[in-house]
């Protein structure tokens, strides 16, 4: 709980964690919306699915601008711009009156959140590197808090507020007002520039490999949001509604509570040891999983979460600080292939389930953790 306490000591780091948790809070209230709109607009399943991956779209289309946009703006500047940008787009998808206009609007509030992930990460590494501190897995814990503030507390203002665009408007308007008053303490922060034989194979050598790391666990974490559910009531035979949605409820807080503790591991035993650990501790969660008994599968899930928790943070920390390549272009390689698997991970396990079993899905899941965890070993190896 270093970090934290790090966190809530500073303001500067304190209101670049915030930005992190600004970009769930509004997610969290969109997604509580979400039949709603659904309903509302009177599309299928399959509609609202095509819509969403819209949204996926947008960021991995934008990500590629996002250091142009820094280097131009400064890194500050572009932080806010970002937020700014994703509080006011959030807007759209509640005022879409067709389902065009729906997948149109997911589109741009995507490539919003594309340009705010790369920009909060950047000033995180930026910030940690200028004072030499450790905050980038806290920021994240702020992210997975952010969730649990817009859809928990989205869910018990949604009683009082009959409108989803006025809830929406409250959100947004609050994020807006809590941003620009923090503003104030990183606004200054150009960010660094390397040289621009940066892009050279030999200083990509090392993000290809992070952003392999980044694809296989950003594509594991989406698949378990989407499968996790089905899982422990067609594999482990579990009927109890509570039980089925508990799966994904203890990944995601074991993922908050390691995230919260990361800063302080990681800088006792160095990112890619906890890298490997994590990978380790996921690969055993799935074997649990794959047990098939339901409290069994439950743990499993919790552990992975946990195993998981560390390796996204750790992984734009290292990509920020790859020699030769700038601190922006080398968190946005990882966003995006990071976006690939989010988008196609849940996709591809889809597809195996239907060929052959959701059991064996799983099991390539178990397969994608070997292999973060040989890579991560052979990067420290080098």
């Amino acid at each position: 709980m270093y970090s934290l306490r790090l966190i809530f000591n500073n303001q500067k780091y304190f209101s670049a964690a915030w930005v992190f948790a600004s970009l769930n809070i509004l997610f969290g209230t969109w997604a509580i919306y979400i039949p709603q709109v659904k309903e509302n607009l009177q599309i299928t399943e399959g509609q609202l699915g095509i819509a969403l991956f819209f949204f996926a779209f947008g960021t991995l289309v934008f990500i590629p601008f996002t250091s142009i946009i820094i280097k131009k703006l400064g890194l500050g500047k572009a932080t806010i711009v970002a937020i700014i940008g994703y509080a006011i787009a959030f807007l759209l998808p509640f005022m879409a009156t067709s389902y065009f206009l729906l997948a149109f609007s997911l589109f741009i509030v995507g490539a919003t959140s594309g340009f705010t992930d790369v920009a909060m990460n950047t000033l995180v590494s930026e910030i940690e590197r200028e004072d030499k501190a450790s905050f980038m897995s806290a920021s994240h814990g702020f992210f997975s808090l952010g969730g649990v503030i817009g859809a928990g507390v989205g869910s018990y203002l949604k009683l009082f507020i009959e409108s989803p665009l006025l809830h929406m408007c409250y959100v947004s308007l609050f994020v807006l007002i809590s941003n620009i008053v923090l503003v104030k303490n990183y606004i200054h922060i150009k960010g660094t520039k390397r040289r621009e034989e940066a892009m050279d194979f030999k200083y990509l050598k090392p993000l290809l490999g992070l952003s392999l790391i980044g694809l296989l666990i950003m594509g594991s974490e989406g698949a378990i949001a989407d499968w996790s559910g089905l899982y422990l009531k067609n594999i482990t035979m579990t009927s109890s509604m509570v039980l089925i949605g508990l799966g994904y409820t203890i990944f995601s807080a074991t993922m908050t509570t390691g995230r919260f503790l990361g800063d302080y591991i990681a800088s006792k035993f160095g990112a890619l040891k906890i890298i490997i650990a994590g990978a380790l501790l996921g690969a055993m969660g799935y074997i649990l999983i794959l047990t098939a008994y339901t409290f069994v599968a439950l743990a499993g899930f919790g552990l992975v979460g946990l195993g998981f928790s560390v390796i996204i943070p750790e992984l734009f920390r290292l990509g920020g600080k790859v020699e030769g390549v700038e601190t922006s272009k080398g968190i946005a390689f990882i966003a995006g292939t990071g976006y690939v698997g989010f988008l196609t991970g849940p996709v591809l396990l889809g597809f195996l389930a239907d060929i052959a079993s959701l059991k064996l899905s799983f099991m390539a899941l178990l397969l994608a953790a070997i292999i973060v965890f040989v890579i991560a070993s052979i990067l420290r190896r080098q």
